[in-house]
């Protein structure tokens, strides 16, 4: 059971386009279309993966008037991509 929570939480951090979603949100919390702008991605693409997002808790969401604005899980999500660059600076990792 673990194993699959596991593939899960991985699955969902290695898709390029959530990735580029949360790397977008870590600046700052946004609505959908200024994630669109700074993604350079479709509509229904950053729609589609916000889901996924929001679904796995990766990002949380809050309606503010008309618009919902998204922002990154500042209880894990935000530790984990800190000591990802952390590790990434340490051992110098590059593209394989």
């Amino acid at each position: 059971m673990i194993e699959k929570t596991y593939m899960v939480f991985f699955k969902t951090l290695c898709n390029e386009t959530r990735l580029n979603i949360i790397l977008c949100l870590e600046k700052s919390p946004k609505h959908v279309s200024q994630i669109i702008k700074e993604t350079n991605m479709e509509q229904s693409r950053v729609s589609h993966n916000l889901q996924c997002l929001v679904k796995n808790g990766f990002v949380t969401v809050e309606q503010k008037g008309k618009q919902r604005v998204y922002t990154l899980n500042k209880d894990t999500v935000v530790p984990i991509l800190r000591d990802t660059k952390k590790h990434t600076q340490k051992y110098n990792l590059n593209v394989c």
